[in-house]
């Protein structure tokens, strides 16, 4: 099996990964086994919220769906095509572990596809809070293209026998993924957050967009937005308001108890805070913040912001901001729909991985 066959399978792959975005969706088979496991990845996607209760049918959906929007044919080969001819040239197949994460549902799978796509193999350990997900996705692919049938292996026990790993956790378990795994080459993600940064200016439909960066996954991915730099001054009334579309969050017990435990901190602390409803406000110069609970800084240069975030650079993992704010900036609404080029914590996965020797 070639690039280009590999290729042609995640295409394929990614067409199916958009048909879940909409439950009743019913694409067309090529054979059999297709729609069985399609059928079975169906069946996981309804079943994941009685496993994990962060993991409702609709951020199910939309995890797997927004990847699948990338995997276009002419995005992956775009993706592919600096790599090609090292990829074509190298003969060899290395076992590349992964350890994935579990804090949002198939937060693993764009690492999973870099090494399967370059021709690799997988030995990956699953996060016991989303431990179905990624093998039945695993499992439609197969399908596809049963050349794939042997290029991965999941386990619930230590990673042994590697070429390199790829490893993401919390800056707790950077530690023990470091005296484990330091001999091998290798990737370690350590704990990171989405920053916003607004200028006064938005409008109404862009503070809509930047909720849902706050919001989509209840905000558990290292995607979404903790912590906003506004203006000295800053009137936070017009984001409040526009929190209100997402006052159904608090059918969520887990995200409700999570916003009045905060609550009930924040009053009897006596600690400054707005309040939306769903979402507490307070000034923090922390970038990681409690589950319902959104930082923010004050600001009154832009320049010395700038050389504020590059001192806090590998803490972050995107800027939300309007378009030409910032150069590296993300648009706002779009920092849980990252295209196949945009690597977690600025580190070229798919270099790494050709670079190994």
């Amino acid at each position: 099996m070639n690039l280009k066959d590999r290729i042609s399978a995640f295409a394929r792959l990614g067409h199916f990964m958009r048909e879940l975005e909409i439950p009743a969706a019913r694409p067309e088979f090529n054979h059999p086994e297709e729609e069985t496991c399609f059928d079975q990845l169906q069946l996981e996607i309804v079943d994941a919220p009685h496993y994990n209760g962060w993991f409702t049918e609709a951020n199910v959906r939309k995890a797997i769906s927004s990847p699948g929007h990338s995997m276009t044919p002419e995005n992956l080969e775009k993706w592919m095509e600096p790599y090609a001819e090292r990829i074509e040239r190298d003969e060899d197949t290395r076992r590349i572990g992964l350890v994935m994460a579990g804090n949002i549902p198939a937060v693993g799978f764009h690492d999973l596809m870099c090494v399967l796509i370059t021709g690799n193999q997988v030995k990956a350990k699953l996060s016991s809070d989303d431990n179905r997900l990624i093998p039945a996705l695993t499992r439609l692919l197969v399908a596809i293209e049963p050349e794939f049938a042997d290029s991965f292996f999941f386990t619930r026990d230590q990673l042994k026998d590697l070429d390199a790993i790829i490893a993401t956790g919390s800056n707790n378990s950077a530690r023990y993924f470091e005296y484990y795994f330091g001999k091998y080459p290798h990737i370690i993600r350590k704990n990171r957050n989405g920053v916003a940064v607004l200028n006064g200016e938005e409008t109404p439909e862009e503070l809509h967009l930047l909720c849902s960066d706050v919001f989509s996954y209840y905000g558990l991915g290292c995607r979404n937005v903790s912590h906003v730099f506004v203006p000295k001054n800053y009137d936070f009334i017009p984001f409040l308001d526009a929190c209100q579309q997402w006052s159904t969050i608090n059918d969520n017990h887990k995200y409700f108890n999570n916003y009045e435990y905060n609550k009930a901190i924040f009053l009897v602390n006596s600690t400054p805070h707005f309040d939306a409803g769903n979402l507490l406000l307070t000034e923090n110069s922390g970038l990681a913040s409690a589950v319902s609970v959104l930082h923010y800084e004050t600001y009154s240069d832009r320049g010395e912001l700038g050389k504020q975030l590059e001192m806090l650079n590998d803490q972050i993992q995107c800027i939300v901001t309007k378009d030409g704010l910032f150069t590296s900036g993300v648009s706002f609404g779009k920092s849980q729909e990252p295209r196949l080029w945009d690597y977690a914590d600025g580190i070229d996965t798919v270099e790494f991985l050709t670079g190994i020797r």
